[in-house]
């Protein structure tokens, strides 16, 4: 009785956010935010209260965090307020000089939604200034008399140059409030640190959502690239690292025939819902952020984008089970394809793909594959930007991994083709380590990542069922089954599936 009531409900929720998809597609767009039309500059700072303090703080990728109190009739806090916006442009918002690095926030003590909230960090003057880890401060406290805190006040901080010097100390940095975007820029160029990669996550992130965009902007929804953009979105669904990239993507799926249905006229449609569909946010309201973080180049045009679709790919490929390597591989072979809009990329990259003879039976032998594809565009790119002198100085693109990351890597060289003799099985568990688990490291540091024994295994089992048939609504199931944890329900859907006529078949 209890397994029945079970199913009954997950099936429920399922029927009812399919019908809110369905009647509201605002459910999953946001609203147009157009910019300040006056041409004034926003602050930087980020406003908190109450009711966002902790979720702002906890999904930050920064790694330090200030809080200012104040108090908006306080006339000191008015005048600090220019000197808090010279350091916090610095860090904050998509032009920042040193982003990913230091979020400056703000809370307004004399609005009483955030009465409690200054009362627990005992606030007694205004303006009141605190240091410390973002997630520190996520449920946290401060007392005057407390020993020992990892939360701490700022004792000087009076001018923008005494905090940005305070900074400075704390941080073993030598910021300064005339640095200019891509100057000065302290870059890490060893982008093999596993302590790089780990902030990769928002890189990801940031690439899966300006993906989506340049499919949005440029119109490139048409009925014959609908279905490899679903198998991309199955694949999303299961496997993206990120749980908030999952679940849009899921929530895009599950509205996908109402907002293109089979017989949709790809102009006009998409000029209809320019204002709703354009706006979409596969992975949140906070993404895209503006910046980069592992993938941020020493030079404004180089790494960016391209580096975070590739971490992409590389994450997805050590997340799927030996059954999905094939439709891994063509979900990513017509994605590329069908919306990468680098010309010579994509005409490249399909070419490896129409090279291979046989299809892939191992997650293994498809993430080899994958590897040594990106090795060949490494090669091809850097005599490129060898001869043109359009690289980046500080990120040459290099053959992965290098010998400092993993030796064991290394069998040999040939000297007369001048080839590497790989170890590949060690390549192997080095990829699976680099974008696997590492790459996600700081996301289960903050317990962004969720349960991924549970809603993982669930998800995976229903993409496998999914391959032979694209039916988004069956996402909604999928949703449902990561949301209640119920594997009987996945079970029931594969064996309907069974006995259903197929609407396609996958080619």
């Amino acid at each position: 009785m209890k397994l029945f009531l079970g199913l009954f409900l997950c099936a429920f929720s399922v029927c009812c956010s399919s019908a809110t998809f369905s009647g509201s597609r605002r459910s999953i767009l946001r609203e147009v935010n157009d910019k300040d039309q006056t041409g004034v500059d926003h602050d930087y700072a980020v406003e908190l209260n109450a009711t966002n303090f902790d979720s702002v703080l906890k999904d930050t990728p920064a790694t330090f965090a200030v809080v200012e109190f104040f108090a908006h009739w306080c006339p000191a806090c008015r005048n600090y307020k220019p000197h808090y916006e010279k350091v916090a442009r610095l860090f904050n918002g998509a032009d920042a000089v040193h982003p990913g690095i230091i979020l400056l926030t703000r809370v307004d003590c004399a609005l009483k939604i955030n009465t409690k909230l200054c009362d627990k960090f005992s606030v007694g003057h205004y303006p009141m200034l605190f240091w410390g880890a973002p997630p520190k401060f996520v449920g946290g406290s401060w007392e005057p008399k407390q020993e020992k805190s990892d939360i701490h006040v700022i004792d000087d901080a009076r001018t923008a140059d005494r905090l940005l010097n305070w900074i400075n100390k704390q941080t073993s940095s030598s910021f300064g409030l005339d640095d200019q975007k891509f100057q000065n820029e302290q870059l890490s160029s060893n982008v093999s640190d596993p302590e790089q990669i780990a902030r990769a996550i928002y890189d990801v992130e940031e690439a899966t959502s300006i993906a989506f965009d340049i499919i949005l902007e440029h119109k490139m929804i048409k009925p014959e690239t609908r279905a490899p953009l679903i198998k991309f979105l199955q694949l999303l669904t299961a496997h993206h690292p990120s749980r908030r990239c999952r679940k849009g993507a899921g929530e895009l799926l599950v509205s996908f025939d109402d907002l293109y249905p089979t017989d949709f006229s790809s102009s006009q449609k998409q000029d209809d819902d320019k204002s709703q569909v354009t706006n979409f946010q596969i992975c949140g309201k906070e993404v895209p952020r503006g910046y980069w973080m592992f993938c941020r180049g020493s030079k404004n045009e180089t790494r960016g984008f391209s580096c975070g679709l590739w971490v992409l790919l590389h994450s997805l490929s050590v997340r799927i089970e030996d059954g999905e390597s094939q439709f891994t591989f063509n979900a990513i072979c017509d994605f590329v394809h069908n919306f990468f809009v680098c010309e010579e990329c994509r005409q490249h990259f399909y070419k490896m793909c129409s090279s291979v003879s046989s299809p892939f039976n191992k997650a293994r032998d498809f993430a080899l594959w994958l590897w040594s594809s990106h090795n060949k565009v490494n090669e091809r790119l850097s005599k490129e930007e060898a001869s043109l002198g359009t690289g980046d100085p500080k990120f040459p693109k290099t053959i992965w991994p290098p010998k400092q990351l993993c030796s064991s890597c290394y069998l040999g060289h040939d000297q007369k083709s001048n080839k590497i003799e790989w170890n590949q099985d060690e390549v192997y568990k080095a990829l699976r380590n680099y974008y696997g688990t590492t790459l996600v490291s700081l996301y289960k540091e903050k317990g962004i990542v969720g349960n991924e024994g549970t809603e993982g295994a669930a998800l995976e089992d229903l993409i496998v069922a999914s391959n032979a048939i694209v039916v988004p609504v069956g996402a909604a199931l999928a949703i449902a089954v990561a949301s209640c944890a119920f594997g009987a329900l996945a079970c029931y859907w594969r064996s309907q599936q069974k006995s259903r006529k197929p609407r396609r078949t996958w080619n």
